[in-house]
């Protein structure tokens, strides 16, 4: 399935920090994934978008169309760093194994890749994005368009450009 890809933007917010980085929020219906960069001590959102599989399909082969489009990613995109969220939720157990396979499969392609691997706390990524550890979903989606002048119509795709926000202007 193909890629969904994005608008690209510039942000006006300025860090020293001269590195491309992926942002990566794992799911195993929709990865979200934001590739950035700093020029000249501004943001540059590069690509962004999500990793669709099909619900029709037997779990294994989700994960293997994970696993292929993000090395396709990676490989025009050659990040120098990843960003990942830590996953932090019970509500259904199910859902939070199929969600656990599905980041076990992005960060073991991350290592295959030889990319340095980054977890940020939610927490961590909701304060660097508003300022508020306990922001919710709206606030760090308005947040993010106003930083980078982009329209987010998706949660996925928006936590995983707040990862790499994250670690852009953090020193982890």
């Amino acid at each position: 399935m193909p890629l969904l890809q994005g608008n690209v933007g510039w942000s006006p917010i300025c860090y020293n920090l001269t590195m491309r980085i992926i942002g990566i929020d794992p799911g195993f219906e929709k990865t979200g994934f934001a590739v950035m960069e700093t020029e000249n001590r501004k943001i540059k959102l590069l690509d962004f978008g999500m990793i669709f599989t099909s619900k029709e399909c037997p779990f294994p082969q989700r994960l293997h169309q994970i696993a292929t489009d993000l090395k396709k990613i990676l490989k025009q995109w050659k990040p120098q760093a990843a960003a990942i969220e830590h996953v932090f939720f019970s509500k259904n157990v199910k859902t939070a194994i199929k969600v656990a396979n599905s980041r076990g499969v992005v960060l073991e392609i991350l290592e295959e890749h030889g990319i340095p691997i980054h977890e940020f706390t939610p927490s961590q990524i909701k304060s660097t994005v508003t300022g508020d550890g306990k922001a919710d979903k709206l606030q760090i989606k308005k947040m993010l368009q106003y930083l980078l002048s982009i329209d987010l119509k998706n949660d996925d795709t928006a936590d995983a450009i707040a990862a790499g926000l994250c670690l852009l202007t953090t020193n982890s």
